[in-house]
Formats: structure tokens, C-alpha cells, sequence
């Protein structure tokens, strides 16, 4: 293969990880036919069977040698569990009436949240509610006026 199908080889290899969720198995697979294009540019190219050789022995020395530290890198600028304990404890403002159990959106920071009623007490727009539980996107609101552990009551949906 001449050097620049290397390249494009490479190219659509790492577009390819940034559109699919492929765990960073593309992006090696991508930099070692970079590596080949490379090189046969410098002109240290061979025949397709070497070319092709160099090309498997790149991507599994980096698949086995590099992928879990990059993907253990990129774990840790991920989501952090503990960021939604930072909302418990917040107080989010109800837009629309909220049955307990029911769900509905609250005022949150400056953003609209959706907010699931986790209390006795029906939440009305503008008053007051504690954010309790945080799941992903979704606000457990009890009333600030109710006593703690209000937020116990089991509800069917």
C-alpha cells in the first residue's frame, strides 16, 4: 500500500473512535498505520507483507502496553460519582406543581432540572425544596418545611 493509504488508513481510524464508542481500541489501531504511513514516506517502506507485519505488531504492542493507562487517564477527567452529592443538600425552586412521587421540573443553580417529588408534601411553583438524591440528571426534591427522613415514604408511580 503506498504511504498515503497509510495515512487515510490511519485518519479514518481515529475519526472512526471519535464517532463510535469503541473504548480506545481504534485509536491505536489508527496511530500505528499512521506509523507505517510514516515510515514509508521516510522511505523505510517494504514490501506489502512487511509493511502489513509492522502494521499488526504496532497496534497489539500499543493495545497491550498503552491502552489501559490512557484509558485509566481519561477515567479520571470522566464522571466522578461523588459530583452529584455536591447538589444533596441544595435548595432547587419547583416550576410546576409536583405530587409526591410525581415528577416535574425545578429551578436548580441558574438550570432547569427535572425533579422527582420525594416527600409527603405537594411541591408548588417557587416554594422552596431540598435536593435530597441525585440521579444523573434527575433532582429528588423534598419541601424545606418537611421534618428529615421525609423523603422515606415509598410511591408508585
Amino acid at each position: 500500500m503506498p504511504w498515503w493509504g497509510w495515512i487515510v488508513l490511519g485518519a479514518v481510524l481515529l475519526g472512526a473512535e471519535v464517532l463510535l464508542p469503541m473504548d480506545f481500541y481504534l485509536v491505536f489501531l489508527g496511530l500505528a498505520a499512521l506509523a507505517v504511513g510514516l515510515l514509508a514516506l521516510a522511505g523505510l517502506e517494504g514490501p506489502a507483507w512487511v509493511q502489513w507485519a509492522a502494521f499488526a505488531l504496532l497496534s497489539v504492542v500499543s493495545l497491550v502496553f498503552f491502552r489501559r493507562q490512557v484509558r485509566a487517564r481519561f477515567a479520571e477527567r470522566g464522571a466522578d460519582p461523588r459530583v452529584d452529592d455536591t447538589l444533596v443538600g441544595e435548595v432547587a425552586l419547583p416550576r410546576d406543581p409536583i405530587a409526591p412521587g410525581a415528577t416535574g421540573r425545578a429551578e436548580l443553580r441558574g438550570s432547569v432540572w427535572t425533579a422527582r417529588n420525594a416527600g409527603r408534601a405537594r411541591l408548588e411553583p417557587g416554594a422552596r425544596a431540598r435536593v435530597t438524591r441525585v440521579e444523573g440528571l434527575l433532582l429528588h426534591l423534598v419541601a424545606e418545611s418537611e421534618p428529615a427522613g421525609a423523603e422515606d415514604v415509598p410511591w408508585r408511580p
